[in-house]
């Protein structure tokens, strides 16, 4: 050690003997201004940390971090400690850290104290599992029957004479590797001893995730204390935490709950620490970037929903992509009545024969270039409520997504961790993120469908090639992939409910109106679409079931819409019965009473309506037969009926083979049809005026027997079931 460190270590020990208390400099390096180092400062502002960022603004020259290099945070280090033991000679212990990958979870006085635990140590280094970046350097190591063996030069606290001896040393350029010119240090053994270097083998102060992901845990669950990791192996709690190598996206889970972001008793405090309150006079201008990438129930749906934006569309810049033939026309209805509205409006249509990743850069190029402040990417897939995108705004968030989910499912536009692979994995809190057991704002390292940009995130020299290209990914990995390596985290909200994801699996364009196929995958847009607008008034308190006739029931069921659909549906198949008695399609291969009909099973709806049966008419049957309950509904027989003077205009009397008949008028008397209904013989009772869309229940076997009155003009088409036979 030189006669200065000598004598300016005596003089550091003589003043803080006399004030009794330790003078410490906490550094990091930081040349860009980052989400890392925004979480990284965050943190220490919480445990009242007050640290310096060396660096800032200048150029990196340290090379690519993912492999060796960062000697330039040496020399940058060297520069500030030489100005500190000239200065401010007061100054005693020097923490320094990494930034982009590393929080503090505790006070420095806490850490302080850990560190003077240490027997005969000036400097102690987190360690780690790995020795990196030369192996080989791993049979010198003077003890590796320890938690971890290895120097990791991600955090160190020390003396400030040893500190600075140590980084005055000899030489390093910027692009030489600072953890091999502090492991090189470790391993001789001369300065080892003279500095007193120790390394933190069981994680008291500093914990490496990397390598350490089975021993380190995640305490989320007490009410009476903010989360925080455990060492479970080595029964440590540290107090800094570095997400180095492949665990970054780990330190990104975790960095959702520590440094007090977010507990059961507050929740996301972080969330309202961003929280930004939107001027209706000056909101930001958006372009709304919708993709239609592949067939997709409900469109017209979707697109209203486009318009129903609560946004000022002057506001807006409408970029719109269309990829799929089938939905052309409504797309193009939608865009000839409404881009006039926005701001500008751009189309790009199946015709141009463009990839969705060039789609999908070009919206992104057309916002960095524009006057546009925000991104905000729509997928056709997802349905949200009108207000969204201002929640969206509020957040304070650069990047974020609502979260959607498939109704009933756990299928949401997220992941919460990442396979080897880099594919979907399944954090530890996944399913009380989308089933809303904890709700906040949660950093994720995949978003999808849906999401809302900052553009100034993307106008940056080291962002400006992030990209929705990249081979052997979709688009949307390919993106995500592309902001992980540029250290530009995503969110994912669950504060509120935002909508919903549809499900596209199972729609088939080739079939006649594919919307209406659609009630078991995408039962709340089918609802809204197909149902009766006053079907569930049929259950509000005080209200009577319509009885035309004896024991003779109507409800409103269906609406105008699906009647009109299920009618094309069954002309477009055309296979109409012949009225006979012979009937193949039959065990029996006999009907006693024969119609011109099609079944639900020859056009692919078979399962459908024995849905509807179960879901919709079983509640109606248990209102008005009181006492008879059978769940699920049997029925064999489900087919429509089409009624006409030149081919069958009536049906003779008969007792139908079921417990209780339900009868579906599918079109309108003295509009489309003259003559028609249902006379029930026993009561001299007929009901002649149906009503589109009302269903008729009556029992079947043995009371109710009845006939099918003659139709003297046009079509009459009606939908029965004989409901347990």
């Amino acid at each position: 050690m030189s006669h200065f460190i000598k004598l300016l270590t005596l003089a550091f020990l003589l003043i803080n003997s006399a004030q009794g208390r330790d003078d410490v400099t906490v550094l990091t390096v930081a040349t860009d201004d980052n989400h890392g180092l925004e979480r990284f400062l965050r943190s220490a502002k919480v445990y009242n940390i007050d640290v310096e960022v060396l660096g800032k603004g200048e150029k990196w020259t340290g090379g690519d971090m993912n492999h060796p290099g960062g000697g330039q945070k040496i020399n940058l280090l060297k520069k500030k400690l030489e100005e500190v033991a000239k200065n401010d000679p007061e100054n005693k212990i020097v923490l320094f850290t990494d930034s982009y990958d590393v929080m503090f979870l505790g006070e420095i006085e806490e850490i302080v104290k850990k560190f003077k635990s240490f027997p005969d140590t000036r400097i102690l280094f987190s360690a780690e599992q790995f020795c990196w970046p030369d192996s080989k350097l791993a049979s010198q190591y003077p003890n590796t029957e320890v938690a971890n063996p290895y120097l990791n030069s991600g955090g160190f606290i020390g003396y400030l004479p040893e500190v600075l001896e140590m980084v005055i040393y000899k030489t390093i350029n910027d692009k030489d590797d600072d953890q091999l010119y502090y492991t090189k240090i470790y391993l001789d053994k001369n300065l080892r001893e003279s500095l007193k270097i120790s390394l933190d083998h069981n994680s008291v102060i500093f914990q490496n995730l990397h390598g350490a992901l089975s021993d380190v845990q995640l305490k989320a669950n007490s009410t009476d204390d903010w989360p925080y990791i455990e060492n479970e192996v080595t029964k440590q709690r540290p107090l800094i935490v570095h997400g180095n190598g492949l665990s970054k996206i780990t330190l990104n889970h975790y960095g959702n709950y520590l440094a007090k972001s977010w507990s059961p008793k507050e929740g996301c405090a972080l969330c309202k620490d961003k929280k930004i309150e939107l001027q209706d006079d000056a909101l930001p201008t958006v372009m709304m970037a919708v993709f239609i990438e592949q067939p997709t129930p409900f469109m017209e749906e979707f697109l209203e929903q486009i318009h129903d934006t609560d946004y000022p569309k002057e506001k807006i810049h409408l970029f719109l992509r269309n990829n799929v033939e089938y939905h052309e026309a409504d797309v193009d209805k939608f865009f000839q009545e409404h881009s006039k509205e926005y701001a500008s409006a751009k189309r790009i249509k199946p015709s141009d024969f463009m990839s969705e990743p060039e789609a999908r850069n070009i919206a992104k190029e057309r916002c960095i270039n524009s006057m546009c402040d925000y991104l905000f990417s729509v997928d056709s897939v997802s349905r949200l409520n009108k207000n969204t995108l201002r929640y969206l705004l509020s957040s304070g968030y650069d990047v974020i997504a609502p979260m959607l989910v498939r109704p009933g499912q756990a299928w949401s536009n997220f992941w919460g961790a990442l396979n080897s692979a880099g594919f979907y994995a399944r954090s530890s809190d996944y399913m009380d993120i989308v089933y809303e057991v904890i709700k906040g704002i949660w950093n994720v390292p995949f978003i999808t469908n849906c999401y809302l940009m900052k553009i100034s995130v993307l106008k940056t020299p080291a962002t400006k090639s992030v990209s929705f290209s990249k081979e052997g990914l979709d688009a949307d990995m390919a993106f995500c992939a592309s902001l992980r390596d540029h250290g530009i985290h995503m969110h994912v909200s669950n504060e509120h409910y935002f909508g919903h994801l549809v499900n596209p699996e199972s729609y088939d364009v080739t079939r006649t109106n594919p919307d209406l196929y659609q009630l078991l995958d995408n039962k709340l847009e089918w609802d809204n679409r197909y149902l009766h607008e006053d079907y569930l008034k049929n259950f509000e308190e005080g209200q009577k079931p319509l009885m035309p006739c004896p024991d003779v029931y109507w409800f409103p069921l269906m609406s105008p819409r699906f009647c009109s659909e299920f009618i094309e549906i069954m002309e477009n198949f055309g296979k109409w019965s012949d009225g006979s008695n012979q009937d193949k399609r039959l065990e029996s291969g006999y009907e006693a009473v024969p119609t011109r009909d099609i079944h639900m099973n020859q056009v692919g709806l078979e399962r459908h309506w024995l849905h509807i049966l179960k879901e919709y008419v079983r509640p109606l049957q248990e209102m008005v037969f009181t006492g008879y309950y059978h769940n699920p509904p049997v029925s064999l027989m489900n087919f429509v009926v089409r009624y006409r003077p030149d081919e069958q205009p009536s049906l003779r009397p008969h007792h139908d083979s079921s417990t209780y008949t339900i009868n579906l008028a599918l079109n309108t008397p003295n509009v489309d049809y003259e003559g028609g209904g249902c006379r029930f013989i026993r009561y001299d009772c007929s009901v002649r005026d149906t009503k589109l869309g009302w269903l008729l229940m009556h029992p079947g076997r043995l009371t109710h027997y009845h006939e099918g009155l003659l139709v003297t003009n046009g079509t009459r088409y009606i939908m029965v079931s004989f409901v347990d036979p």
